[in-house]
């Protein structure tokens, strides 16, 4: 096990300059020579993200303009840019494949002009199925569906899933007045998802969440990126089980991303507990264990996360996938692999083709080949 140092040299188009003020970091794995790295398969990041060109929200009328938020972005690399570094970027990290999420968009979940989320995220969108075109089959763009409106959130989706987008990202945590406890809301457009074979998918920090009104500059602030971070996440995925979304929608998957997975076994074991106990005391929407739930249909994403990791001997071999949420601080890049070696030590070769492309190739439906992983 090494501490690998985070070289910004190594990224496709930075300059000297660039590098020079790049946020320093460094990453856990385990030492592989170049020959090592050479031979080892490559990987599929299901949680990685793009950086929107500031010019794209310009496009919106300027009466929705006044209603974007003001959100501070690090210094990004050029890849997070530009379509064709990232796919340098990617060759140079042992990566096949990536599922975008965006940046700044994913601050509009949060917003309260509802005509303003939904003409920037047709805009976002569009926007990305382009950026995209560099190489459809590596760079996998996930549309954003705005949910204030099923019909047109439906008719969004479709228009997405047509040009062979994946998935449709929702809010994770959802406007008060629309909790995801309203079925009745939700179900045209879980059910819409659900027969077009496409994943749900909930990414941390979207909605009306604490990152809302910004990140608090003192020690409730690391409270809100640890603690209530990961009480987001597992309200919803409560949610999602017990309102029986997929009871009502047998074909649904879903997806947590970039939320870790350690937390997941303990909460679903708690909740098999208290199901077990009350499901004779009042109605509860179910009929299965949660963790039966689960199993068939929902996944998580893993980056850095050696606790959760720690589990995958004996859960969650068919739920859980790799990311390296590039560009974000906590990337693993230029050491994916080495990263990945590090958490999947004592693994069988089965269980890391699952953790690292299997399981991507079953959710996503990817234009991948067994060529494209050894090559």
């Amino acid at each position: 096990m090494s501490e690998l140092s985070v070289d910004a040299s190594k990224f496709s188009g930075m300059t000297e300059e660039q590098a020079a003020t790049f946020p320093r970091r460094s990453v856990v794995g385990i030492h592989l020579t170049e020959d090592q790295l050479a031979a080892k398969p490559r990987m599929i990041s299901t949680d990685s993200h793009v950086m929107e060109p500031d010019e794209l929200w310009q496009e919106l009328p300027q009466r929705l303009q006044d209603h974007l938020p003001n959100v501070p972005f690090r210094n990004s690399p050029p890849g997070a840019l530009k379509a064709e570094h990232r796919l340098n970027d990617q060759q140079h990290d042992g990566i096949a494949a990536e599922v975008l999420f965006p940046n700044y968009g994913m601050a509009l979940y949060g917003i309260d002009d509802i005509e303003t989320q939904q003409e920037s995220f047709k805009l976002y969108n569009d926007w990305l199925y382009d950026w995209s075109g560099a190489d459809h089959k590596r760079l996998i763009g996930v549309p954003l569906i705005s949910v204030y409106d099923p019909q047109g959130a439906v008719k969004e989706m479709h228009r997405c899933f047509d040009k062979g987008m994946r998935g449709a990202l929702i809010w994770q945590v959802p406007d008060p007045k629309l909790p995801f406890s309203n079925t009745e809301h939700y179900d045209p457009i879980i059910a819409a998802c659900a027969e077009a074979d496409e994943p749900v998918i909930c990414h941390i920090l979207t909605g009306h969440g604490y990152m809302k009104t910004g990140h608090k500059r003192n020690v409730e602030g690391i409270k809100d990126s640890t603690n209530t971070k990961t009480n987001d996440s597992a309200n919803t995925l409560f949610d999602f089980i017990f309102y029986g979304y997929f009871e009502r929608h047998p074909k649904l998957k879903f997806l947590l991303a970039e939320s870790e997975i350690g937390w997941i076994p303990f909460l679903l074991q708690q909740w098999d507990y208290y199901f077990e106990r009350h499901r004779n005391s009042y109605h509860i929407p179910i009929d299965r264990k949660p963790s039966e739930i689960f199993a068939e249909h929902v996944y998580g994403t893993f980056l850095e996360d050696y606790v959760g990791t720690r589990f995958l001997s004996w859960w969650g071999e068919k739920n859980c996938m790799w990311s390296n949420d590039y560009p974000h601080f906590n990337m693993t890049f230029p050491h994916s692999r080495q990263v990945v070696e590090h958490h999947l030590d004592g693994l069988s070769e089965d269980q890391h083709r699952r953790y690292t492309w299997d399981n991507a190739m079953d959710l996503f439906k990817l234009d991948l080949t067994e060529e494209d992983r050894i090559n």
